[in-house]
């Protein structure tokens, strides 16, 4: 009789494990594709910044043109005017260019996105901020000109869509909420880009961003993705950060990479490690200088408006050099424009494009 019992215990025993081992295998099963699935796609982009406009535009940076903004400022302050094609050298990695100048200076309408940090400490900002309005008048000076807001804290958002009333800017900027703890430089660049190469090809499009130094919290964008963005559009960055630079590391890393003509593929590849490298340092700095912008920084509330104003007035005194590089090869590739006759004079121009080859 006891050993009757303990078969039957066993029986039921070995029957209960059969049946946890049949569940726990269907529900492997059923659980795989999850898993695959969550680990195949890459991490998808930011939807496009919403805007009033829905048409598609262009880019003026290609593998056959490339725009070179470029400012040729004295070194007591004051603009070289009156330069024309033969004054300027153009290289491409390391390789000069046939280029062609546009004998006015910027005169194109602007579209103008102004992206400021909610996140952080910025709030210490914010008085300096809701300053900004009237001096967004120095981009505007276009009837056809008009001017976005966006804020970012750990993400981007629109707050104010195109308008050429800088009064609605600054009331908004009146009117900005604390945000959490983050600074989504990049993801905020990115968006940004994307919502001005919604304006007309003919517009010229800039970015001014005044944010702190370091990205914090971005998730959609990495270095190298902003890096070929930047680097094949023709959006120019103007940086005011918050924190004054403390020591300013000299960075001129244009001869750092200028190629030889046999190794064109080792010097693309080193000019992106390092650009990277970089943008971890000072993303505002680095995303500025990349795309032939300025990068400076402030402390007090005249020193801002000041940077502002500077900022503005460089937009409209660049010379729009183009050319079609000699090598399309794809990748990073580093510009160096410097002037046939030595002035003097402080040169500020995009130091990298991105070539996609030839299509």
């Amino acid at each position: 009789m006891e050993k009757v019992y303990r078969f039957g215990v066993l029986s039921r025993m070995r029957s209960g494990l059969s049946r946890l081992a049949l569940f726990l295998l269907t529900a492997l099963l059923m659980a795989t594709p999850a898993v695959t699935a969550q680990k195949l796609p890459p991490i998808e982009p930011p939807e496009p910044m919403p805007s009033a406009h829905s048409d598609t535009t262009t880019l003026r940076v290609t593998a056959t043109e490339v725009l070179v903004p470029t400012l040729v400022e004295k070194r007591g302050g004051g603009i070289v005017y009156g330069l024309k094609q033969s004054d300027f050298v153009l290289e491409d990695n390391g390789v000069p260019q046939k280029i062609r100048v546009q004998e006015e200076m910027d005169t194109a309408p602007v579209a103008l996105v102004v992206a400021v940090e909610q996140g952080g400490v910025s709030v210490l900002e914010f008085d300096k901020l809701a300053k900004l309005g009237p001096l967004l008048d120095l981009f505007l000076t276009d009837p056809g000109s008009q001017a976005a807001l966006m804020g970012f804290d750990s993400q981007p958002h629109l707050i104010r869509d195109y308008t050429h009333s800088s009064a609605a800017i600054n009331d908004a900027l009146n009117h900005l909420e604390p945000g959490d703890g983050g600074a989504a430089i990049l993801d905020t660049v990115s968006s940004a880009v994307d919502l001005l190469e919604t304006q007309p090809k003919e517009f010229r499009r800039v970015l001014l961003l005044i944010s702190e130094e370091r990205d914090h919290g971005s998730k959609h964008t990495k270095i190298p993705q902003l890096i070929q963005k930047i680097g094949g559009s023709d959006v120019l960055v103007l940086s005011v950060s918050f924190s004054p630079a403390l020591a300013e590391l000299s960075h001129d890393v244009k001869d750092d990479l200028v190629g030889n003509g046999d190794q064109p593929t080792m010097s693309m590849i080193s000019a992106l490690i390092m650009a990277i490298k970089a943008f971890k340092k000072n993303v505002t700095k680095e995303v500025a200088e990349m795309s032939g912008g300025e990068y400076t920084t402030f402390t007090g509330d005249k020193r801002f408006q000041q940077r502002v104003m500077d900022a503005a007035k460089h937009m409209r005194n660049r010379y729009l050099i183009t050319f079609s590089p000699s090598d399309p090869s794809p990748g990073l590739h580093t510009i160096r424009v410097k002037t046939a006759q030595d002035y003097g004079a402080r040169i500020v121009a995009r130091a990298n494009y991105w070539s996609a080859g030839t299509q």
